[in-house]
C-alpha cells in the first residue's frame, strides 16, 4: 500500500468514526522484504547481488514475522469500504490492569527479566515469545492473575 492510499483510508475512518473505534486497514497482500531490497537496489541504478551484496541474518531474538492484530476471541466488523474494518476488542477492567501493569514495572526495576515475562504472559495469554531465551516459559502453566481469571469467568 502506498502513503497516498493509507493516508485516504486513515481521513475516510476518521469520517466514519463515531468515538473510541479501532480501526484496522486491509494492507493488501504482504510484500517479500527481499523482493522490496531487490527492488530498491535497481531503482538506484545497481543490481542486486553484484553492486550490493544480499545477505540472510535470521531472525534477531525477539522478532517476529507474522504480527497478529487481534486475539482469537476477537473479531472485526465490516464497513462500507472493504478495506477499512472497526475491531471488537475485548474490554478490560481498569483497575485490573493498573495493578498488573504496576507490579510488571515493580519486576522490572528489580531486573526480575524472567518473572517480567511471566508476568507479561499473565496479563497477555496469547503472548508468545517466538525467537527468544524465554521459549522455554511458554510451556509452563503460569499461574493466572486475576485480570485472566476474571475475563475467564465472563
Amino acid at each position: 500500500m502506498t502513503i497516498p492510499e493509507s493516508c485516504s483510508l486513515v481521513l475516510e475512518a476518521i469520517t466514519m468514526g463515531n468515538g473510541g473505534e479501532i480501526f484496522l486497514f486491509d494492507m493488501g497482500e504482504p510484500v517479500k522484504i527481499l523482493d522490496l531490497a531487490k527492488k530498491m537496489i535497481q531503482l538506484s541504478g545497481l543490481v542486486p547481488g553484484k553492486d550490493i551484496e544480499l545477505r540472510f541474518t535470521g531472525l534477531r531474538p525477539g522478532e517476529k514475522l507474522f504480527e497478529e492484530l487481534l486475539n482469537k476471541e476477537e473479531e472485526v466488523i465490516p464497513t462500507h469500504n472493504k478495506k477499512i474494518l472497526i475491531a471488537k476488542v475485548i474490554e478490560y477492567d481498569f483497575d485490573q490492569v493498573c495493578k498488573n501493569i504496576d507490579n510488571l514495572i515493580g519486576l522490572s526495576l528489580k531486573n526480575q527479566d524472567e518473572d517480567v515475562v511471566k508476568q507479561m504472559k499473565r496479563i497477555v495469554p496469547e503472548y508468545i515469545s517466538n525467537n527468544s531465551i524465554y521459549e522455554s516459559i511458554d510451556g509452563e502453566r503460569i499461574a493466572s492473575s486475576s485480570l485472566y481469571s476474571a475475563l475467564s469467568g465472563m
